[in-house]
């Protein structure tokens, strides 16, 4: 069960204004009510269609029930991070690029998506942290190596966290 495990305090190697900017998680967690989802990668249909607009789309009401703060993380370099928040026109959510894989390895979801040509990915969870602390995990069924999934998004919606957040 990941609920109730500290995050690992990761350097996470960012592009802003045309420079490199080291973000560590534990600054961005600490003292703080956020939500971070993961998806497999940026501009791939489910996660640029579906997922990362449902969470822009609904982020003043999550805000309004006591988070600070939303993330969207995957494993690409902060370059194709920043062109894909700027392609899908984020005024709100957070985009952070975890090029290495170093916090998604350390949260237990790095997968493999080799028959995609993709290399290590991370599998889609979702998160509400309190603190460095996992309070509410989501993540889709059926993780694996071998691509014998369709792509789930049934579990990390922000329609999930808004329930969870409302009770």
């Amino acid at each position: 069960m990941i609920e109730g495990k500290k995050c690992s305090s990761v350097i996470l190697k960012t592009r802003k204004i045309g420079k490199w900017v080291d973000v560590n998680t534990d600054e961005i967690f600490k003292g703080k009510k956020v939500i971070l989802f993961s998806l497999p990668g940026a501009f791939t249909p489910t996660c640029s269609e579906k997922q990362l607009p449902g969470f822009e789309k609904n982020y003043d009401k999550l805000l309004s029930l006591g988070v600070n703060e939303v993330y969207c993380i995957s494993v690409n370099d902060g370059f194709v991070m920043n062109a894909w928040a700027d392609q899908q026109k984020l005024t709100k959510v957070k985009v952070l690029p975890d090029g290495n894989a170093d916090f998604t390895r350390s949260m237990g979801m790095l997968i493999d998506k080799k028959h995609l040509g993709f290399g290590p990915r991370s599998w889609r969870y979702c998160a509400i942290i309190n603190d460095g602390v996992v309070e509410k995990w989501w993540q889709e069924e059926g993780m694996n190596n071998e691509g014998s999934d369709p792509d789930p998004y049934e579990q990390t919606t922000p329609e999930n966290c808004i329930k969870y957040l409302s009770k």
